[in-house]
């Protein structure tokens, strides 16, 4: 295989774009891709600090390492799930990762917040993981920003990550969902910072690769936790369609988001309210996420 820039021998083949490219083009084209998601859905400006989540694996890590090299001023958030030895290796990746590059990492802590961690929340509540998870990184992900004044947020989510929720909200028809399939999600609320995903044009191959060629030290371990999760199945399946049909991972999602998503995107009659409890947003009197810490709480022995 040859390059398709310059002729030279090709480091990766991408074949639904039926194309191939050498080390230092490929990391090229990924940041073009970058380039052109942040263009067109115009995610953040130069003038704005971007919070970036990073999780220690190889996407998020990724990502900082593009805006990074961007030119963006950009500052790190890590999450400590208290998952065991997971949560520290991926804790330590990205404490390296900040310190080689002289970027600044804020660190929140989910047994600071909810008073355990999701170990002993999943006990707690008998909640599946990654549901009390999702909620308590949605919430602190975004109190996170509000506290240091950051208007943005960006995560690593590719198009693999995107394409699979897809699936899942089309295969049971969460229609509700629909509307939040995006790229780029604005602040609906004073205390609601904008949500961003600059990697959703790039495969899950793709950001490994870039990783690879830019020496980025990430955990490889998927979470404990992630064994049996209906996201890594709806992966499968569109896996396999997209061996068959290379291409078919961006067809569905960007169909969706061009042709599709328009026909969801409604304003919703939903009441943004501030939580009693907390002062965050809320649909009710109180949060979720409150709600959660309280029944954590009950259930967890001092």
């Amino acid at each position: 295989m040859k390059c398709r820039k310059c002729g030279e021998g090709a480091a990766l083949e991408l074949r639904r774009h039926n194309a191939a490219f050498c080390a230092p083009h490929f990391t090229e084209f990924l940041r073009k891709q970058v380039r052109e998601a942040i263009r067109q859905h115009r995610m953040f400006t130069p003038d704005e600090t971007v919070m970036v989540a990073v999780s220690g694996g190889k996407d998020s890590l990724a990502l900082w390492d593009v805006l990074i090299e961007e030119g963006y001023r950009t500052v790190g958030l890590y999450l400590d799930l208290g998952i065991f030895d997971y949560s520290r290796e991926s804790r330590e990746k990205c404490e390296a990762f900040a310190a080689a590059r002289g970027q600044q990492l804020l660190v929140e802590s989910v047994e600071s917040a909810m008073g355990a961690p999701i170990p002993e929340v999943q006990k707690a509540t008998r909640r599946p993981t990654c549901s009390a998870c999702g909620l308590s990184k949605r919430y602190l992900i975004n109190r996170a920003a509000l506290t240091h004044g950051f208007p943005v947020v960006a995560t690593g989510h590719n198009l693999d990550d995107e394409a699979a929720t897809l699936f899942g909200s089309v295969m049971h028809w969460q229609t509700e969902a629909l509307p939040r399939q995006s790229p780029a999600l604005p602040s609906t609320h004073p205390k609601l910072v904008r949500r961003v995903k600059p990697l959703y044009r790039l495969a899950e191959r793709e950001t490994a690769a870039y990783a690879f060629l830019r020496r980025i030290d990430y955990i490889v371990e998927e979470c404990p936790f992630a064994e049996g999760a209906t996201s890594l199945a709806h992966k499968e399946v569109l896996n396999r369609l997209e061996a068959a049909s290379p291409g078919a991972k961006h067809n569905f999602l960007f169909g969706f988001l061009e042709r599709a998503r328009p026909a969801f995107d409604r304003p919703e009659a939903v009441r943004l309210a501030e939580c009693a409890a907390c002062g965050q947003v809320t649909t009710g009197e109180v949060c979720a996420f409150c709600k959660l810490v309280d029944q954590v709480k009950r259930r967890v022995a001092p």
